[in-house]
């Protein structure tokens, strides 16, 4: 009986097909394998499946091999939503005998390629919950479940499973754990799941530390202060928040003062989608990105009156708002105020606090309460800022919801990280062809945020597995990064000129090798040929590129400290353009002698053909910002007056192409124009539209040259001055009405923080060139 039993198995496996598939992609933590459990029970198939070091893998069986086809398929077509499949590799396999299908344990972590995901906003199903008397995680402030939650911040090492996560202190009750352990169940393996009864919790506190009660209620503690006008710092999933009600007027005045933050706008909390619409205009791009998974920040433009505080973004017909993502969130802004000044609690460009500790010594004095609470994050991570340009998303600063999701490049090879720039520093870990940007780190000047970016280039190498054989980093001598760039044995160092990167940036992440035409436009960069670089066209690819043409290199008195006085830069520009400095009411009151006797005797006076300190120079003329308190304020207050509209003709501008190899864009004539306009009493408006008008038509007027020059007919746009809408959206307009295609940013930021892509992809390149 047993040999027959034994032939008739044997024949049964003889008639089973068996399949293994490796998934790779952002496959842990968003409810994939209970997916997966249901899809391969519906088709009836046996087989497993497990989080493994290199991706997902299932093994399934069935007696029909069409069976099989069509779980293939569905397993991409029917994926969870938050789930991003980038690759199945299928093997054929013997046969076993066995039954049912399961979920098996994680196994070890060498050679990780899974993907760790975002930190992703409370989804429709936890919301319900949260508000659900009946269920037992009624305004619990840490809801979550495989669709939703902490992801990213509390990783530290790969499996992504509950012991590799800051939640692992917190002991699961039974009846979470009843859940976690079932596969048909929403949360079925949420590595963050908990509820009252075994979870993270909140504290209330006073600026001394001391907890304050109100009822036992932390939370309604906290939103009564709110409301009572007080600055409260709130613990949320990637640091803290500063908050205060945004309709209260002496609350905005005083966390300005507080914090030392004059003008810059601060981003707002809204309680739901009807309420950012009473105070703003909201496409369907933008409101798609609100109520996104990834609910970032997005610039919108402001509603007539006002609704909120003028002191929120003053002068500025723009304001960053922004949904509820996290529970706690939801629940403040529902019995709260309706919106919330949230701004990252922080010194300009330093990193955003996470420990309760750190937090209570370094905002005394700046936040009256501390609503806290004890589950840990291992990574700081901002809110994301995005803008809708030209019908599309693009990002201003990349961090919580979009990183670390990587950004697909062409290109396979050697791992490389890249440590970007000095300024809105982020680092790119490239493994094969994946780039893993980091997290917004900030201004690398400050050493928190160096501490920080020593962190996270470490923290991104551990949880991928990957030991990189090349570093890039930036040309300029002086910037800390590259210095420890260079300093690293066992990796070879690769210098990538800074507009390179950018234009490297915008090829890759649109997965375009070239050669382009190439426009950059930013504040600094140092150029191969050791002066100040920003204001560049050039031709190139990946691996190389040359200078076409450039800014006429104008003296920048005072060098980087210019950046923070437009005043001297206006100056230096009226100086080289033979224009009188002395009597200009611009500069009451301010030792222009001594700069210009600077710029007499080449003193501290480097030359740059920087486009954004044009831009400054422009607007210290017009009376706007001669001083400046955040980075980009003056260029960013001459847009505003130009009230959304380029008209009026061109202010004069030349392009010499005898003098140099590289032509030059001569602005002497520009400046000139402009001082004639403002002696004649033209309008600030009319001078802001104008200007903008010449630098449109002057990069385009040389891409057109540069097209017929070289036979490219495709344009990539980079570097931070096309963070101006009236900049970016006219000449985008223009060069296609030209003929030309236009390569753009939308995944990175066109700023410095996309310059560690570029960096990364550039030296790949080189280094196999060079092989």
């Amino acid at each position: 009986m047993d040999c027959m039993a034994d032939r008739a198995g044997r024949k049964r496996l003889k008639s089973l097909f068996r399949a293994r598939l490796h998934v790779s992609g952002i496959v842990q933590g968003v409810g994939f394998r209970p997916f997966v459990y249901r899809l391969a029970s519906r088709y009836g198939l046996t087989g497993f499946i497990g989080n493994t070091a290199d991706g997902v893998v299932i093994e399934v069986q069935s007696d029909e091999t069409a069976v099989l086809e069509s779980f293939r398929r569905d397993l991409e077509l029917e994926a969870p939503s938050l789930a991003r499949v980038f690759s199945v590799q299928e093997q054929s396999l013997e046969p076993l005998d066995e039954q049912g299908f399961h979920i098996v344990a994680s196994g070890p972590s060498e050679g990780v390629e899974t993907l760790v995901p975002p930190d992703i906003a409370l989804c429709a199903d936890c919301r319900r919950e949260l508000f659900d008397p009946s269920d037992r995680r009624y305004r619990y402030p840490f809801i979550n479940c495989t669709n939703c939650g902490p992801r990213y911040t509390i990783v530290e090492s790969i499996p992504y499973d509950r012991p590799s996560t800051t939640m692992k202190g917190f002991r699961m009750c039974p009846s979470c754990l009843v859940e976690y352990r079932d596969p048909l169940d929403r949360r079925f393996h949420a590595q963050p799941d908990a509820c009252h009864e075994c979870g993270p919790s909140l504290q209330f506190v006073d600026s001394s530390g001391t907890e304050v009660s109100s009822g036992g209620d932390p939370l309604l503690t906290a939103i009564g202060r709110l409301r009572e006008g007080a600055i409260v710092a709130v613990k949320g999933i990637g640091g803290f928040h500063l908050a205060v009600d945004a309709c209260n007027e002496h609350a905005v005045r005083l966390l300005r003062k507080r914090k030392g933050r004059d003008a810059k706008p601060f981003a707002v909390m809204a309680r739901d989608i009807a309420a950012v619409r009473r105070v703003a205009c909201v496409g369907d791009v933008e409101e798609e990105a609100l109520i996104s998974p990834a609910a970032p920040v997005v610039i919108l433009h402001k509603r007539e009156p006002f609704l909120l505080s003028s002191l929120v973004a003053p002068g500025n017909p723009s304001i960053g708002m922004m949904l509820p993502y996290s529970p706690l969130h939801y629940l403040l802004m529902n019995d709260g105020p309706e919106f919330l000044v949230m701004t990252s609690a922080n010194a300009s460009e330093e990193p955003i606090m996470t420990d309760n500790g750190e937090a209570l010594e370094k905002l005394r004095g700046i936040a009256d309460f501390f609503l806290m609470h004890n589950r840990p994050i291992h990574i700081r991570c901002d809110d994301s800022v995005t803008v809708c340009l030209d019908g599309e998303l693009r990002q201003i600063r990349r961090s919580r919801g979009y990183v670390p999701s990587p950004v697909m490049v062409s290109s396979n090879g050697l791992p490389v990280l890249a440590v970007g720039a000095e300024i809105k520093n982020t680092v790119c870990l490239l493994k094969k062809d994946q780039a893993l940007l980091s997290q917004h780190i900030g201004d690398l000047k400050n050493f928190d945020a160096y501490e920080n970016f020593l962190m996270t280039s470490r923290h991104l190498q551990e949880i991928f597995q990957s030991t990189p054989e090349i570093v890039a980093c930036d040309l300029h001598p002086l910037y800390m990064a590259s210095d420890w760039a260079r300093q690293q044995s066992g990796m070879q160092c690769v210098e990538v000129q800074h507009h390179h990167a950018h234009l490297g940036a915008c090829l890759a992440e649109n997965r375009h090798d070239g050669p382009v035409i190439g426009i950059i436009l930013d504040g600094a960069g140092f150029g191969s040929d050791g002066t100040v670089w920003g204001g560049e066209v050039l031709l190139g690819h990946i691996g190389d590129f040359e200078r076409y043409a450039s800014l006429e290199p104008l003296p920048l008195p005072g060098g980087d400290s210019a950046v923070f006085h437009p005043w001297k830069t206006a100056a230096g520009y009226l100086f080289h353009a033979g224009c009188d400095v002395a009597d200009r009411h611009i500069f009451d009151g301010r030792q222009v002698d001594v700069v210009v006797e600077m710029i007499e005797r080449s003193l501290n006076t480097p030359f740059t053909s920087s486009c954004g300190r044009l831009f400054d120079a422009v607007a210290a003329l017009c009376g706007i910002c001669p001083d400046t308190s955040y980075e980009g304020q003056a260029a960013v207050e001459l847009m505003n007056v130009a009230g959304g509209r380029m008209d009026g003709s061109s202010f004069s501008y030349e392009i010499d192409t005898f003098s140099s190899q590289v032509a030059r864009l001569l602005v002497v004539p520009l400046v000139r124009d402009v001082v004639s306009a403002l002696d004649h009493g033209t309008d600030i408006c009319e001078v802001s539209r104008r200007f903008h008008v010449t630098i449109v038509t002057m990069f385009c007027d040389i891409a057109v040259r540069a097209s017929r020059a070289s036979g490219l007919k495709t344009v990539a746009l980079s570097g931070g001055v096309f963070q101006n809408s009236l900049i970016f959206e006219g000449m985008v307009d223009r060069l296609r009405r030209a003929g030309l295609q236009v390569l753009t940013h939308s995944l990175v930021p066109c700023n410095d923080g996309g310059i560690s892509l570029g960096q990364a992809v550039i030296a790949r390149r080189r280094v196999t060139s060079d092989e």
